[in-house]
């Protein structure tokens, strides 16, 4: 069985940074293309960023709100894929879920259809 799980969230001010951890059992993350969500109460799922596998061309997608303030990255070492958030602000808050995928290899931005493997998430809270 394949579980996802993030790690790294917690309560911080305006302008503070987190960086959030998405690590795997059952798989190893580097093979997989891993999307970064969150999602407020009340509110749809939003892709926030994603990173390709490491088999295939390198590439990596922002959404427009967290471009310059947010980087995805990978640590193949610790077969971890994190999400460096900095100038956090208030509307970041919510709950941010990391996905893999188990087909393409690549991501396809902010779109969720190809995700096979979901974690159950980690609060984020930005307090002005």
């Amino acid at each position: 069985e394949v579980q996802l799980v993030e790690s790294g969230g917690g309560l911080v001010q305006a302008g503070d940074s987190l960086r959030l951890s998405c690590t795997a059992n059952g798989i190893l993350l580097d093979g997989h293309a891993v999307g970064w969500f969150r999602q407020v109460p009340g509110k749809e799922r939003d892709g926030v960023s994603c990173i390709s596998s490491i088999e295939s061309a390198p590439y990596t997608w922002y959404l427009d709100a967290v471009k310059g303030r947010f980087t995805i990255s990978r640590d193949t070492d610790k077969h971890t894929v994190y999400l460096h958030m900095s100038s956090l602000k208030p509307e970041d808050t919510a709950v941010y879920f990391c996905a893999a995928d188990a087909r393409f290899g690549r991501c396809f931005g902010q779109d969720d259809f190809q995700y096979d493997y979901w974690g159950q998430g980690t609060q984020v809270t930005v307090s002005s």
